[in-house]
C-alpha cells in the first residue's frame, strides 16, 4: 500500500465520481480506476459500489475513510512543518541583528537580500549575541549577526567583519585636547584609572571578558565600571563625567560636549559575522551572509578571514574592587559598546 493510493481513495470517496476525482488528482480516469482496484485487492474488501450512474462507498470503504483522513492530515502537517523549518523556503527568513547596528547597515542588507532572493521576506529581530545564539539553537532563528568572541560551538560562521573602536570622552577631558582634530589618537594606558561605561556582562559574557582583558593588557585598569545598555544613557553618563566609553566611530554627530577619539594601535574592534546551524544552511542563508557583508562594508567594516576558533578567554584575576559599582576584578574583558 502506498500513500498516494490512500490519497486517491480519499479524493474518490469525497467526489463519488471517477471523472471529477481524476481531474482533482490531475490524472486520467483509467489509471485512477486501476489504482482503486489495486487497493481493494490489497485490502481484501470492496471499497466502492459502482454502477453506470453512481459510485457509493461500501461499509468497508466508509470505515477505511475514517482511518485514512487523519493519516493524510498528519502527512500534510508534517510536510508543512518541514517546509517551514527550511530557512527562507517558507517565504520568510528569521534573523537576529545586534541592537546597536548602525542605521546604514539595515537598508543595505535588506536591499541586497531582495536582489538575491526576491521571493523571501526578512523578519528582523533586535537581539543581543547571547539571545541570538540561544534562539538559533532552539530553531527560533534561521541565522544571526553576532559579535565575537562568543559561544558558537556547533554553529557555522561566515566571513568576519572588523570595525575598529575608539573612545568617547567629554569634550573638556584632557585627552580630548584639540577637539577639532578628529585624527587625534588616544593611548589606552592614558585612560588608566578612569571610570568605564560598558554594557552589562550578561548580554555577552565572552565579549565582555575579552574586552576588559584587552583593556588590562593595554594598561587601562578602570577605576570603576558602570553598566549601561541604552545609548542615550551611556552618552549621558559620559557627559556627566561618570566614565569613558569605548565604541566605533559614530555614524551621526555626538551630542554637544562629547568627542570620539581613535585608539592608538587599534587594539579593540567589533568582530561581526553571520552564524547558523550547519544542517539548516541553504542558498537563502548564503544570500543573507553576502547581504550582511555588503551592509557592514557600507558602515565602514572590512572583511577578514573567519577565525579558526574563538579567542581564549583568560581566567579573571583576583583583587578587591576599585569602587562599589564594579571594579578591576572584571578585567578579563574587553569591548565597550552598550549593545552586543
Amino acid at each position: 500500500m502506498e500513500l498516494r493510493h490512500l490519497r486517491y481513495f480519499a479524493v474518490l470517496a469525497e467526489e463519488l465520481h471517477f471523472g471529477r476525482a481524476a481531474d482533482r488528482l490531475h490524472m486520467a480516469q483509467p489509471p485512477l480506476s486501476q489504482r482503486i482496484r489495486d487497493l481493494e485487492r490489497e485490502m481484501g474488501v470492496r471499497l466502492f459500489d459502482r454502477t453506470r450512474h453512481r459510485v457509493q462507498l461500501t461499509e468497508a470503504g466508509a470505515l477505511l475513510l475514517e482511518y485514512v483522513r487523519p493519516v493524510l492530515v498528519g502527512v500534510d502537517s508534517a510536510r508543512e512543518a518541514m517546509r517551514r523549518i527550511r530557512p527562507g523556503e517558507a517565504g520568510v527568513l528569521r534573523v537576529g541583528v545586534p541592537p546597536d547596528t548602525t542605521p546604514v547597515v539595515l537598508p543595505t542588507l535588506t536591499a541586497g537580500l531582495a536582489r538575491r532572493v526576491p521571493d523571501v521576506l526578512i523578519d528582523l529581530h533586535e537581539l543581543t549575541t547571547d539571545e541570538q545564539l540561544s534562539r538559533l539553537r532552539e530553531g527560533e532563528l534561521d541565522a544571526g549577526v553576532v559579535r565575537h568572541p562568543s559561544d558558537t560551538i556547533g554553529l557555522e560562521s561566515g566571513p568576519v567583519a572588523r570595525r575598529e573602536l575608539g573612545v568617547v570622552l567629554p569634550a573638556d577631558h584632557t585627552l580630548a585636547a584639540g577637539a577639532g582634530t578628529a585624527s587625534r589618537t588616544v593611548r589606552m594606558r592614558d585612560l588608566n584609572g578612569a571610570p568605564l561605561v560598558i554594557f552589562p556582562r550578561a548580554m555577552a559574557p565572552r565579549l565582555y571578558d575579552h574586552m576588559l582583558t584587552i583593556c588590562r593588557d593595554e594598561g587601562f585598569l578602570p577605576g570603576s565600571i558602570r553598566h549601561a545598555r541604552n545609548p542615550n544613557f551611556v552618552q549621558g553618563l559620559v557627559l556627566a563625567g561618570r566614565g569613558v566609553h569605548l565604541n566605533e566611530a559614530p555614524g551621526t554627530p555626538l551630542p554637544h560636549g562629547l568627542v570620539w577619539r581613535r585608539l592608538e594601535g587599534a587594539p579593540l574592534a567589533w568582530l561581526t559575522s553571520v552564524v547558523w546551524v550547519p544542517s539548516r544552511h541553504n542558498e537563502t542563508i548564503a544570500a543573507f551572509t553576502e547581504a550582511v557583508s555588503e551592509g557592514l562594508a557600507a558602515a565602514g567594516h572590512h572583511m577578514e578571514d573567519p577565525p579558526a576558533s574563538e579567542p581564549r578567554v583568560p581566567e579573571q584575576p583576583s583583587g578587591p574592587p576599585a569602587s562599589d559599582e564594579a571594579g578591576p576584578e572584571h578585567l578579563t574583558s574587553g569591548l565597550a559598546c552598550w549593545n552586543t
